[in-house]
């Protein structure tokens, strides 16, 4: 099984960060192969990384946005929380023993569906993956575009997906709300809105050769003791968010098991899955 993450800050992770997709390559072990073009966290007091360069126009050519491009048309009028930043590629991980290969991924900081929308059709195709791990839609909602229009370039997504692999599997997370939902009720509004609207259309682009799940967020995820700035989650919310997909994978398609404690080896954790 080929399996790639798709994501926002929430996923790539910042210099120092284990990430859930380590807590998720943890659980599953050997029993996939993750993909992906990118290897990178966010570092933004770093030197620039030794990243490749692709191509203009080839799928590994989609690099992060910077603070300047995502903030440069915000969507809501109200105040927003996000700080100043330069997206620069760093490879301190909190583990050095994670692997090279299990670091890829499709993840930026201040990445939203309709950046990864234009891209995922030659991702998928430069990278064969049989199964997507999304969580996006917090940067749309905050910065580009409301929730109907999030909810198309969703559609739009999954549609693109397909047209490189037509039996593509995808795992995705709706939007848990962060501390600006606290203060500012139109967002707030816009991310329950649009938690509805994914729903429906996953239920309706859900089928057989192509199967779409919608993870549950964790019940005991709190931002105030499971992320460090009210957005980005710490080893506590890493743990819960890979919880959140681990379980939709095994209770849905019956692919790794339950998700296991800290300390269980990853051969353990993951139940082999010959094909999807």
């Amino acid at each position: 099984m080929r399996m790639m993450f798709v994501g926002d800050s929430m996923t790539i992770g910042r210099a120092g960060d284990y990430t859930w997709r380590y807590r998720m390559w943890q659980h599953l072990g050997d029993s996939c192969e993750i993909v992906g073009p990118r290897t990178t966290l966010y570092e933004p007091d770093a030197e620039p990384g030794t990243e490749p360069s692709p191509a203009p126009g080839t799928a590994s050519s989609a690099q992060p946005h910077t603070a300047e491009q995502h903030t440069a048309e915000p969507y809501a009028a109200q105040p927003h929380t996000a700080q100043p930043h330069t997206a620069r590629p760093g490879t301190a991980y909190a583990d050095p023993a994670f692997p090279a290969e299990a670091r890829r991924h499709l993840s930026g900081w201040g990445e939203g569906w309709q950046h990864m929308a234009p891209v995922i059709r030659e991702t998928v195709a430069a990278h064969r993956p049989d199964l997507l791990l999304v969580s996006l839609g917090l940067i749309d909602l905050g910065f580009y575009t409301d929730a109907g229009q999030t909810a198309r370039n969703a559609r739009r997504f999954l549609a693109e997906a397909r047209e490189a692999n037509p039996h593509i599997r995808a795992v995705i997370l709706p939007v848990i709300p962060n501390i600006r939902a606290e203060t500012d009720a139109p967002f707030a509004a816009e991310v329950a809105h649009f938690n509805v609207l994914l729903a429906k259309t996953l239920a309706d682009l859900d089928e057989p050769r192509s199967p779409l799940l919608l993870a549950s967020r964790p019940p005991s995820y709190d931002i105030h003791t499971d992320t460090y700035d009210g957005t980005h989650p710490n080893q506590s919310g890493e743990r819960k968010l890979a919880r959140a997909f681990a379980e939709a994978l095994h209770q849905g398609w019956g692919i790794g098991g339950p998700y296991a404690p800290e300390g269980n080896p990853p051969a353990v954790r993951g139940t082999a899955v010959a094909a999807l």
